[in-house]
């Protein structure tokens, strides 16, 4: 029985079908438009790193082959073939996503769908239509992705900037369109056809070439013909410098240090004025600016940059580029460890927050007032575990922070967690929450109770410094005032080091009371460098 998604929703792939071999068919049209049906190969950081991932039209397998094009088929506009247990180790989600060829809008979409086959039985399915959309000219669709195990997500997420926004939200660009050389007689391939694959003469087909084969020496440079994408940054993380421009050979002895090696210091300091052009008998000339005379080869440093911006930038936005806006296409989005991001359009379903967390929001949001009753009330007062939520509806993205607190998502597929109120930020209005009791007394944000928290969705968890995460063992203790969460599973029992012998003596340690946990394998606390 196929299982139905909404925007937003995710599952593991192990709880839809037991198979690796996985069938991903897209069934998108609108009157007068024709879409591109893609699968980008995104390594952990969700970036396109390998361009060989990146499975299109004309690119139509990765090089082990554990992504294939089909084509159209079962009455799918596209249709791909997914290996998992093939897919190398560094690619960590296949985004599957569809752009309009030419002008046009999603919002003229007809109801469309991206469906899993296993086995030749369906297994799930995310449907969607033009009312969730407005201008957008290419969207995600869904995600297969790995986080412990695999899992997929429908996404739904939007880019008005169509292919080439698509392309930089992965890491990539486009690539400017170059004129064709005259002495070719034929148009050369798109950069991303591998090697092997000559250029079809007829209509395609599913099968792939038998005699291809990833070739043991180095490949070609496939990316002397104009590509569609390149990566921004290269693999290794770091901007390369630029090349060193040719030096003419001297025609005299060259002065002591003349070519030394760029970031290299002088053997000796130089002389004052060492280097600028002569004055000729006038007064000594005026400083020059920073990289004159600059040994030749090495880059010349650009004039007035604020320290710590790239080089080759200048200005306000060269300054601030580090902290531009991370990514986007999840529902929620951590944006550094103080901010978080949530994008109320994925998934259809509002979220809930701490009273005068929204420190910035874009779109038409509504915030109201949530209530939790008269019995609610009663209740948190009465057990220190009341929440002072507001409600996040509409189309659009809220920022949330507080006070400056590490702020840590943690997605719940069904399981469950304890939570002190204190230390709750944000979560999806799908997750169910009750008081717990908890026998004894001491723990943070209520003597007797704390939160329990379960179902699916995201619960946004905030922290005084950085937390650690520690097993449940049968000598695991805890201070009830540093303790943040920990698995529902686990048994909590107050252990107390109070005697009256000792009270009969003046002073105190200050840690007569903790928690001692105890469970099964698998079950955790999680502690922070902070009390109470």
């Amino acid at each position: 029985m196929s299982r139905e998604f909404q925007r937003g929703h995710k599952a593991r792939i192990s709880d839809l079908t037991a198979g690796k071999d996985l069938y991903v068919g897209v069934q998108i049209s609108a009157p007068g438009l024709s879409f591109d049906i893609s699968c980008f190969g995104l390594d952990a950081d969700e970036r396109l790193s390998d361009d060989r991932y990146f499975v299109f039209f004309n690119q139509p397998k990765s090089p082990e082959e554990s992504i294939q094009l089909l084509g159209a088929q079962a009455g799918d506009t596209e249709s791909f073939r997914v290996t998992l247990d093939r897919i190398p180790p560094q690619i960590h989600k296949l985004s599957f996503t569809a752009t309009i060829d030419g002008d046009g809008q999603m919002s003229k979409i007809a109801p469309g769908y991206l469906r899993i086959v296993a086995g030749g039985e369906e297994v799930a399915r995310y449907a969607f239509t033009g009312a969730e959309f407005t201008t957008e000219r290419a969207v995600m669709l869904g995600d297969l992705y790995l986080k412990d195990v695999w899992r997929f997500a429908a996404v739904g997420q939007g880019f008005d900037g169509g292919l080439e926004a698509l392309l930089r939200n992965f890491g990539g660009e486009v690539a400017e369109e170059e004129a064709p050389a005259p002495a070719q007689p034929e148009p050369a391939a798109p950069g991303f056809a591998p090697p092997a694959f000559a250029v079809p003469s007829g209509p395609a087909t599913p099968s792939a070439p038998q005699a291809f084969t990833p070739p043991a020496a180095p490949r070609p440079d496939v990316h002397a013909a104009p590509t569609l994408v390149e990566p921004l940054t290269p693999a290794a993380g770091t901007v390369p410098p630029p090349a060193p421009a040719p030096a003419a050979p001297p025609s005299a002895p060259l002065p002591p240090g003349y070519g030394q090696a760029p970031g290299q210091p002088p053997a000796a300091p130089m002389p004052p004025g060492y280097g600028t052009p002569p004055s000729h008998g006038g007064p000594p000339a005026a400083p020059m600016p920073s990289g004159h005379a600059q040994v030749p080869g090495q880059a010349t440093a650009s004039y007035g940059v604020p320290q710590g911006a790239p080089q080759g930038a200048a200005g306000v936005g060269a300054a601030l580029q580090k902290f531009k806006e991370a990514p986007t296409g999840q529902r929620w989005t951590q944006q550094n460890q103080k901010l978080i991001r949530v994008d109320l359009g994925a998934g259809g379903q509002p979220v809930l927050a701490r009273q005068g967390s929204m420190v910035l929001y874009q779109g038409k949001v509504d915030f109201n007032y949530k209530g939790a009753g008269f019995a609610g009330r009663l209740a948190g007062n009465a057990t220190g575990q009341e929440m002072q939520l507001m409600r996040c509806t509409g189309q659009g993205q809220v920022f949330l922070a507080d006070e400056s607190t590490h702020l840590h998502p943690i997605e719940l597929q069904g399981d469950a967690i304890c939570v002190s109120a204190e230390n709750v930020l944000a979560f999806d209005e799908s997750l169910q929450y009750e008081v717990r009791r908890i026998e004894g007394h001491g723990i943070p944000g209520g003597a007797l109770f704390t939160m329990q928290f379960q179902g699916t969705g995201t619960l946004v968890v905030k922290t005084h410094g950085t937390p650690v995460v520690l097993p449940v063992t049968p000598t695991t203790f805890a201070d009830c005032h540093a303790v943040v969460a920990w698995s529902a599973a686990s048994q909590v029992i107050v252990s107390s080091q109070v005697r009256m012998r000792r009270n009969a003596y003046a002073g105190d340690t200050g840690e007569s009371v903790n928690l001692q946990f105890r469970g099964a394998p698998g079950n955790f606390i999680v502690v922070q460098p902070y009390e109470v």
